[in-house]
Order: structure tokens, then C-alpha cells, then sequence
């Protein structure tokens, strides 16, 4: 491919097994046939959206590892809403891509929450669509998510309930 390095197609794979892996994997029991001839059906929802406060107890703040941070705590949902805690010295911005995810460019970023939007019950952003979400801080450059991995991506999965 050319302009991304091969550590790039590599996540760029990773991010969309992992897609098509999430998007199959919470559709419950399968559909078959049981002992006379009914369906089994699908579970029903226990819990609808949640709230998510990014970075858990840590809030959004320099020196924190969010990409660790999202796995662990995945899968996310659409519908859910993510909230940002932070200081006056961060922001929220929404990446275009996997390449500008990859190199901290916020170049083309789209800015969510400003640096006094974190403040009290903090910045919210809900995932309504199905697709990757690429998130950054955009203070100082992009230092802040180079340099203080001030980032992560959110891939929101359908809930398969009836």
C-alpha cells in the first residue's frame, strides 16, 4: 500500500478483524432447530446504553494509556455515551481516519470538546453509528496525543437482542 508502513496495514487488519469479529460475536445463540422444530430465539436485552466516563478514574489527562484503556473496557455499544472529564488544559477531537489516528494529525480533525467543555460533569459523545471512532486530545500540537497517549478508538457494536 502505498504511503502507510507496514505497522499501519498491520493495524489497519487488526481494526477491521476485530470490526467484523465484535460485530458477530454478541448476536447470542445460534439459530437452529431444536427437539421439535422450534427456533431458539435470541436474548432478551438486559440493559440498554450506558455512560462511560473515558479513562475511568483516571479522566481524560496526559500520560494515560487509553488505547489499553478501551480495550479492556469494550465492547462498546451504539447508543452509548462516552464522557470526558478533564482539566482546562485538554480537549476532545474526532479523528477522520486510521492514518491521521496513527500519526496523531489533526489536521482534518473535528473538534468536539474544547478546553472548558471537560470541566464539572464533563463533555459527552454518543457512538451512533457503526463505524471506527477515532479519538484525540488536540492541545499543544498534538503532543498531548503523541507524546501523552492521549488517544484511543471506539468501534460501537449492535446489540442483538429481540
Amino acid at each position: 500500500m502505498a504511503g502507510f508502513t507496514i505497522a499501519q496495514v498491520l493495524v489497519l487488519i487488526i481494526v477491521a478483524t476485530s470490526m467484523l469479529a465484535f460485530s458477530t460475536a454478541n448476536r447470542g445463540a445460534p439459530q437452529w432447530p431444536s427437539r421439535g422444530g422450534r427456533f431458539h430465539q435470541l436474548p432478551k436485552c438486559k440493559e440498554g446504553p450506558k455512560k462511560i466516563i473515558v479513562g475511568g478514574s483516571e479522566q481524560w489527562r496526559f500520560n494515560f494509556t487509553y488505547t489499553e484503556w478501551a480495550l479492556a473496557n469494550g465492547p462498546f455499544y451504539i447508543n452509548d455515551t462516552l464522557v470526558f472529564k478533564y482539566d482546562s488544559r485538554h480537549s476532545v477531537y474526532l479523528l477522520p481516519n486510521l492514518q491521521s489516528f496513527l500519526k496523531c494529525d489533526l489536521s482534518r480533525a473535528t473538534l468536539l470538546g474544547n478546553v472548558t467543555q471537560g470541566g464539572g460533569k464533563g463533555f459527552e459523545y454518543v457512538l451512533k453509528e457503526w463505524k471506527p471512532h477515532y479519538f484525540a486530545c488536540g492541545e499543544h500540537d498534538g503532543i498531548h496525543c503523541n507524546l501523552g497517549q492521549m488517544k484511543f478508538f471506539a468501534i460501537p457494536m449492535f446489540r442483538w437482542c429481540r
